[in-house]
């Protein structure tokens, strides 16, 4: 029995610590401003297959061979923080009414509902229960977090989550200091840039200066701007390129519409013209079938 005990104990030690190990080389490849492959973002979670921003969802990318899942952070009446990216209850949830009018046990009593707006068998989470869910197993990008960062962060503290953590906004270098200051030494903050759009070079030149991040999220409506191959010559070894294709205005029509008919197209062309190594999708197990066939992902 003590044998088994010991054992068992061994086996569990190194699931842990193979855990710790995948996030640290997804924090790694992050580092790496001149990353040869391409990560993957699953917006929501994994959506199209459970609830968005339910633990079912998150377990589900995890799986998947996602590296970064995307949350979104709402606060109830009595100050807890849950998940969820509308202020109100109304279009993922049974509920009806504002996030801020409900009490985290009222919220407790409804089911979350899935894409096609029907109710299913998953509860809302906190922010701290998906924390301690997704700890070791993948990082996590917090949206709409800013407004509450005191108390994510304790949060964060608390799970021992830190270093799984990705901030991204569209603030300038300065309001990024005076509002993280020395947190992000612990958070890893990305910029938001609209790149199609007056001093955009000039603002990601700021950021280069004053905190040199490891990654910006870029945006821009059409191909026909020529800024975005202009940053990617910018940025080449100093910082990685995210894109989103969500949808067709984010990435210049080179969203996951178009990757279902030609993903050379869509994220081929993020990748091999624009310099993408970052991209959130709402269709990550396409995503990642493309980028093996392709040898952007091992």
């Amino acid at each position: 029995m003590h044998k088994l005990l010991i054992l068992l104990l061994i086996i569990f030690s190194s699931i842990q610590v193979s855990a710790s190990n995948h996030v640290d080389a997804i924090r790694a490849k992050l580092h790496n401003p001149n990353l040869d492959e391409v990560l993957v973002v699953s917006h929501r979670a994994d959506w199209r297959n459970f609830p968005e921003n339910s633990i079912a969802a998150i377990e589900s990318a995890i799986k998947m061979g996602v590296d970064v899942v995307e949350l979104d952070v709402q606060r109830t009446k009595d100050g807890h923080l849950i998940l969820m990216h509308d202020k109100t209850l109304d279009r993922t949830t049974t509920g009806k009414g504002r996030v801020d009018e409900w009490t985290l046990d009222s919220i407790r009593t409804l089911k979350l509902l899935n894409g096609c707006a029907i109710k299913t068998k998953h509860n809302v989470p906190t922010l701290e229960e998906a924390l301690i869910y997704a700890k070791d197993k993948i990082m996590i990008n917090l949206d709409k977090a800013d407004r509450y960062f005191e108390e994510v962060y304790h949060l964060l503290k608390k799970t021992g989550t830190t270093r799984q953590i990705i901030m991204k906004g569209g603030k300038s270098p300065d309001e990024v200091v005076q509002q993280y200051g020395s947190y992000l030494n612990d958070v890893i903050y990305m910029p938001i840039v609209q790149i199609d759009r007056p001093g955009a070079m000039d603002k990601i030149n700021q950021f280069n200066e004053k905190i040199k991040p490891l990654a910006y999220e870029l945006l821009f409506v059409s191909d026909t701007c020529k800024v975005p191959c202009q940053v990617k010559d910018l940025l080449k070894g100093k910082s990685l390129i995210w894109y989103n294709t969500l949808w067709d205005t984010m990435a210049g029509g080179h969203d996951d519409d178009l990757a279902l008919m030609d993903p050379d197209k869509a994220y081929g062309y993020l990748i091999d013209t624009l310099g993408a190594r970052i991209i959130q999708t709402d269709r990550p197990q396409m995503l990642i079938d493309y980028l093996k066939k392709k040898g952007w992902k091992k």
